[in-house]
């Protein structure tokens, strides 16, 4: 049976090397039959949660933009995958101000149980993830039903496109392709 994958890039750069992680995990996903769906943060308007907690009870934000829709994407996906830079050893602050405003899907019904990270950064260390791999699992263990899956990170690549020989690709092709 085929999965509803959504990825979220939160690369706000054109042809971004997170993007291409994207791009073949999507690639992956498709050819072992999955839906797939790609919502880049590019031009969205999302702003930034107020705490007023009214979503725990209505599972609706008082706030009314792009975030309402891709969190609604989010809550019907069966696996989530977030692709995005690695900023200052974390998640860049777009990715995690939609991850501030899935608060409406604590007390929901969410689909989702899988949730991958693909990560891209100038540093090659393989602890430069670590934030980031920390902020993902953070958002996740708030959800009871579902775990990080997997992480996929290409290290030592800055300009747009110089991921194109990296090994990351091939790892996040074949992740891609394993979601049954």
């Amino acid at each position: 049976m085929p999965k509803n994958v959504l990825i979220v890039t939160a690369s706000l750069r054109a042809n971004s090397n997170s993007d291409a992680l994207a791009q073949a995990f999507a690639r992956g996903a498709r050819e072992s039959g999955n839906d797939v769906e790609v919502v880049s943060l590019k031009n969205q308007k999302i702003s930034f949660c107020v705490g007023c907690l009214s979503c725990q009870t209505t599972q609706k934000c008082i706030l009314q933009d792009d975030a309402v829709t891709i969190s609604q994407k989010i809550k019907d996906a069966d696996v989530v995958v977030f692709a995005a830079p690695v900023y200052y050893y974390g998640i860049p602050g777009q990715l995690k101000t939609l991850l501030d405003r899935c608060n409406p899907l604590y007390s929901s019904d969410y689909r989702f149980r899988d949730v991958y990270l693909l990560a891209a950064a100038a540093e090659s260390d393989a602890s430069t993830v670590d934030g980031s791999v920390q902020g993902i699992q953070g958002w996740v263990d708030c959800f009871e039903k579902a775990t990080l899956a997997g992480t996929v990170f290409a290290g030592g690549v800055t300009t747009p496109g110089e991921i194109a020989e990296h090994s990351a690709l091939r790892q996040a092709y074949e992740t891609g392709k394993n979601i049954h």
